[in-house]
């Protein structure tokens, strides 16, 4: 079951890939394009979303601090490390 902002790892995919649902802790991603056809498939395809879409707003409801709006990422522009190797 997706769990969602549960983790930065886990990943739904629907109809193979052809929609993805990519997790984090800040936000969940959607990539892809899936046709919901008319026959069983497309049923199967239309459930398993329905059921992530509804593990994300049941997620977003409980939340009683949720903000107008989360931090884009990254946080600080990217440094340069020094070389371990040198």
């Amino acid at each position: 079951m997706f769990k969602p902002y549960s983790n930065d790892d886990d990943v739904l995919n629907i109809q193979g890939d052809a929609l993805t649902l990519s997790n984090g802790t800040t936000r969940v991603v959607l990539n892809g394009t899936l046709e919901l056809t008319r026959d069983q498939r497309g049923l199967k395809a239309a459930l398993a979303l329905k059921e992530a879409l509804d593990a994300i707003v049941a997620n977003l409801q409980a939340q009683a601090d949720l903000p107008a709006k989360v931090k884009d990422e990254p946080d600080e522009k990217p440094g340069v490390v020094p070389n371990p190797f040198q």
